[in-house]
């Protein structure tokens, strides 16, 4: 059984339309795999609509956060997506990429960069708009050669020279709410310091200590000892461990089904979801419900 539990489509920042992903999922020989946009679910009723036999879709979604001036990313899985205080939440987030992108397209274009809103606005379509969207631009313009090129402190990267701040979750809230709405939490890439600052081990803890389910392990931006010493720690916290893609197209160069999480985990993560249920293919026939 192949799971890949962290994926990305249009409607945030990957180049697959939700349905395309799910049967790239498909494609790539996946039994289950995650939709996890930054902030929003809106992918969700697409994705199901497209859904094939033979493969199941997790719902989800990636949340924005922050503590001590440090980024991080919260995968939020099987949460209800009507409960109205993470509902809102979302929206804050999600309200305030557009003026941060236009406040990170300004520093670019003090530091030489011809980016502009309407070419941003053109990549980014109709998913919310963020820095891959930006790098994307500056591919565009020769500026870098890859979108990662673009994730550095020359640029884009937390505490980077065109870097803003946007508002975000604290992630002790983040677990309270997605707690609230019946969802499992797993914190995504806990280690990619190429991103920029990651949270210490004693950050990890208290998370675990406030009701935090598990870590991303098995990702493209840990490295083979990197996923020992995070193994080992999962181990001692009694986290759940997942592994999986982070894809996101074209955007980035992992593959879908790249890293999978254990079966045996995946059964725990469902277990102790309440607020929403896995959704199995119906060969494109599946009209279930999802909320926005």
């Amino acid at each position: 059984m192949r799971i890949d539990l962290h994926t990305h489509s249009t409607a945030s920042d990957g180049t697959d339309t939700p349905a395309e992903l799910v049967l790239g999922a498909a494609a790539a020989g996946l039994d289950v795999v995650a939709l996890t946009d930054h902030d929003t679910t809106r992918g969700h009723a697409e994705a199901i609509r497209a859904l094939p036999e033979g493969l199941t879709l997790v719902t989800g979604a990636e949340l924005s956060c922050r503590t001590g001036g440090i980024s991080l990313h919260m995968l939020a899985y099987l949460f209800d997506p009507e409960e109205p205080e993470l509902l809102a939440e979302r929206e804050l987030v999600r309200d305030d990429r557009v003026p941060r992108a236009h406040a990170m397209i300004d520093r670019l274009r003090e530091l030489g960069v011809p980016i502009g809103w309407e070419q941003v606005a053109r990549i980014a379509g109709e998913g919310s708009v963020g820095r891959p969207h930006i790098a994307s631009a500056m591919v565009e313009l020769g500026v870098v050669e890859t979108v990662s090129d673009a994730f550095t402190p020359e640029w884009l990267a937390d505490g980077g020279r065109a870097y803003v701040e946007k508002h975000a979750t604290d992630p002790f809230e983040a677990i309270r709410l997605v707690k609230a709405a019946g969802g499992v939490t797993v914190f995504a890439h806990p280690a990619a310091s190429r991103r920029g600052p990651t949270v210490p081990d004693s950050v990890i803890a208290d998370l675990a200590a406030a009701g935090l389910d598990g870590i991303e392990v098995d990702h493209m931006d840990h490295d083979p000892a990197t996923r020992v010493r995070l193994r080992a720690l999962a181990g001692e916290l009694a986290l759940l461990t997942t592994g999986s893609s982070d894809y996101h197209g074209s955007r980035k160069t992992c593959v879908l089904g790249e890293y999978t999480t254990d079966p045996e985990v995946y059964g725990e993560i469902t277990r102790r979801a309440t607020g929403a249920f896995p959704v199995p293919g119906a060969g494109g026939h599946n009209r279930s419900l999802v909320g926005p």
